[in-house]
């Protein structure tokens, strides 16, 4: 009996210690198990005290009084499946006649506090049945993103949401995207993932950084052109420009539309060209945007239209072509003169960090998810990172980048230097580097991310 109490007693402290030093650890070890027992014993009590459950049909009332039996209970949703996860559960349910998937959004603070985990989500998966997520744990204090994540054309792993899944940025589904944050918010950070996921792939990269160019020149060797000051910028989107009348006209040649063609064959973009004749796609990444629109005289005026002019067209037709924006910036409102609005109506998905007013909050949230708005002005100064994130569809999540030091980003970079396209239209443009310097190991990352 004294060495099962001696047993019992290191394993309630281990698990302490895991719960206090190692969530993920003890979650995966204690807490799944608990966990799901805990949902599992008190579902259909919790479901009724929510409001969640529905009166039994009138059938079964009546065959109750026929039969002189008791009358059968307020039925819950159908639980379908019950699936553990590396950051929680996911409980997968069948609605019962007469329930709404708002239903069960409603009470996701509710059904967090009854189910003891740490938070709860839900999404529609079908008509009648809705996907509700829990963890276990604060999975954004500590961002390990999982070992293996899907890989598919344009479409990179960047952060990790609250609800424990990866988010990822795919350029297919939203061309283009506006990122904002204050100064040590973690906008470089969340920039420096973006960088490391696409340099592996067959893309090419194109960087506008005003600021003397200290946050993409050390990556230079994975890029396939490089601007560090408004004048070269505008030179820079006039050629992409061009470029992108070169891809429409290539398209045009290769449509061939007659009656003998399938629908599915017929070009509209450069994803449905051969792979020969594919050309490369483009990433642009605008480091300040605030720099390429303020103007101090009138030739700096003149300059200012000529880049706005150029990023509007390229949002507007660039998709097609495969030339995709990323504007980064601290704010991003009407105040930068004309043209600036236009530009962010094309830019359909949304990230915003830490903001320093609610006006700048609005400019990233407030035309297509006003309750985001509320969410990314009430980020702490302490956790660095954490993002909102979200696009036209009106639906957003918390996210936080890993932290990703400069120098594991420029390791990625010269790793992947032999998969920089050389494009003729950017030649000019195309970042001189020295030899390549030896990969120097990094060192292990912060937890918290920068």
């Amino acid at each position: 009996m004294t060495a099962f109490t001696v047993a019992l007693v290191l394993v309630v402290a281990a698990a302490g210690l895991l719960r206090w030093r190692r969530p993920a650890w003890y979650w995966l070890a204690f807490g799944v198990t608990l966990a799901a027992l805990r949902v599992l014993v008190r579902y259909r009590s919790v479901m009724d005290a929510c409001g969640l459950t529905v009166p039994p049909a009138r059938w079964r009332l009546a065959l109750a009084r026929t039969t002189n039996r008791p009358i059968p209970e307020p039925r819950p949703p159908r639980i379908r499946r019950l699936r553990p996860t590396r950051t929680g559960l996911v409980l997968r349910l069948k609605l019962r006649p007469g329930q709404d998937v708002f239903d069960i959004a409603a009470a996701s603070d509710r059904l967090r506090h009854s189910f003891s985990m740490f938070g709860v989500t839900s999404r529609e998966v079908r008509s009648g049945v809705v996907e509700v997520r829990m963890t276990g744990y604060d999975v954004l204090k500590r961002v390990q993103m999982p070992a293996e994540t899907e890989t598919r054309a344009m479409r990179v792993p960047v952060a990790l949401r609250e609800d424990g899944s990866v988010h990822y940025r795919d350029y297919r589904a939203i061309p283009h995207a506006l990122t904002l944050g204050a100064t040590e918010s973690g906008k470089s950070v969340y920039q420096r993932n973006l960088v490391a996921g696409l340099a592996p792939l067959n893309v090419a990269l194109v960087g506008i950084d005003c600021k003397q160019g200290v946050e993409l020149f050390p990556l230079a060797r994975r890029f396939s052109a490089l601007a560090d000051s408004p004048n070269t910028a505008a030179e820079l989107l006039d050629a992409l420009v061009a470029r992108m009348a070169d891809v429409y006209r290539l398209i045009r040649t290769q449509q061939c539309i007659t009656v003998d063609v399938p629908d599915a064959e017929i070009a509209a973009d450069i994803w449905d060209l051969p792979d020969e004749l594919r050309p490369t796609p483009v990433v642009v990444l605008v480091d300040e945007v605030a720099e390429l629109a303020l103007y101090a005289t009138k030739e700096e005026e003149k300059r200012r239209d000529r880049i706005i002019t150029a990023l509007v067209r390229l949002a507007q037709l660039g998709r097609a072509a495969g030339i995709y924006l990323e504007i980064c910036g601290q704010r991003f409102g009407s105040e930068l003169g004309k043209g600036i609005t236009m530009l962010r109506a094309q830019l359909t998905g949304r990230t915003a960090h830490r903001l320093n007013d609610e006006t700048s909050a609005n400019m990233a949230f407030g035309d297509i998810a006003p309750d985001a708005v509320l969410a990314a002005i009430q980020i702490p100064a302490e956790l660095r990172g954490l993002a909102i994130a979200g696009d036209a569809s009106g639906g957003w999540h918390r996210i936080r980048a890993p932290h990703t030091s400069l120098r594991q980003a420029v390791n990625l970079c010269n790793r992947y230097a032999d998969r920089t396209p050389d494009l003729p239209e950017l030649a000019p443009f195309r970042p001189t580097t020295g030899t390549a310097t030896e990969l120097v190991p990094s060192a292990k990352a912060s937890p918290a991310t920068a």
